[in-house]
């Protein structure tokens, strides 16, 4: 699977699609876009205007970037001539099979076969393919937006080749993200298992009345989400220790990290209770539309990215393919 990535199917137009649509154009890349929703063209053209600033913010070329998207009729269409195919239909393993299988039927035989999935492991929906195909589908979940979190989660099935792990590393990094590799399949993958561990502590604290979720908010984007930004747990961890690092971090305030664990807790969630809290968080945030709470979150989200960057001297040139 050595060779260049020039022409991209995203299968899917939501927000995951949409976001993928105009990264890959932006880079270059031939994009067609399949989606029966009523609106594709009008969304695809919000989603290019919109996004547009994110991408040259981060030094990428968007003149002409809708001339490379173009709508396809349906999936067999979008995929004809592709390289890679980027799938973000419904989280739903039957969807998924019967998707893959028109996919492998009609997608090239070299191209790459991605999906999405936020939770989904791709042997659960590629055990009616050919060796063959299956060999070429894997998981590329990313962070939503992914035209700005680098982050993809690159998760091979039981049958995908090693060539076709390679090939995934290979195209996600020359469009500018950051591919890892995980190589055991289990739910939710990584980021979202951490993600999902951190929200049931979350809910749990305002559903004890402990914190207001507006307040719990303003803890972590003013203490873990600043230091997670740049180090992560582990090496957040290892500093935490001083000269003596992880090791005397654990001896000297283990036991007391262990005695606290004990006691967090599943929230129940009872209908009820899940009313409140979502009554909650609707009151800390329902006065301000999607729109100007995304658009807000993300020029912060590109403020982090070019302060990293300035930290390590690096930038996000456009990579020709």
């Amino acid at each position: 699977m050595n060779r260049p990535f020039r022409t991209a199917a995203v299968i899917g137009a939501g927000t995951i699609g949409l976001s993928w649509t105009a990264l890959f154009a932006a880079y270059g890349l031939t994009v067609r876009v399949s989606d029966p929703r009523e609106d594709l063209a009008g969304a695809v053209d919000e989603a290019l205007a919109r996004y547009a600033p994110h991408l040259a913010a981060r030094n990428l070329d968007v003149t002409g970037l809708a001339d490379r998207v173009h709508l396809a009729a349906d999936v067999t269409e979008a995929v004809r001539d592709a390289d890679v195919v980027q799938e973000n239909g419904p989280e739903r393993v039957e969807f998924k099979k019967d998707l893959f299988a028109t996919l492998a039927r009609e997608a090239p035989t070299h191209a790459l076969l991605l999906s999405s999935s936020s939770a989904i492991a791709s042997t659960a929906f590629t055990g009616e393919l050919a060796d063959e195909d299956a060999a070429r589908v894997l998981i590329g979940h990313p962070f939503n937006p992914p035209h700005l979190l680098p982050l993809v989660e690159v998760v091979p099935g039981e049958r995908t080749g090693e060539d076709a792990i390679q090939a995934a590393l290979d195209f996600y990094t020359s469009v500018g993200r950051t591919p890892v590799v995980e190589r055991k399949e289990i739910p939710g993958f990584v980021g979202n298992r951490l993600q999902n561990a951190l929200s049931r502590e979350a809910v749990h604290l305002v559903e004890q009345g402990v914190v207001t979720p507006e307040d719990l908010d303003r803890v972590v984007t003013n203490s873990l989400g600043l230091r997670w930004a740049t180090v992560g747990p582990f090496l957040g961890s290892h500093l935490g220790g001083g000269p003596g690092g992880y090791r005397h971090l654990v001896e000297h305030i283990g036991a007391s990290m262990q005695a606290m664990g004990d006691g967090l807790d599943r929230p129940a969630q009872t209908p009820a209770q899940q009313e409140r809290l979502i009554e909650a968080v609707e009151k800390a945030y329902g006065s301000s539309t999607y729109s100007e709470l995304a658009e807000t979150r993300d020029r912060k989200q590109l403020a982090v990215l070019d302060a990293l960057d300035s930290a390590t001297g690096t930038t996000q040139p456009k990579e020709e393919n």
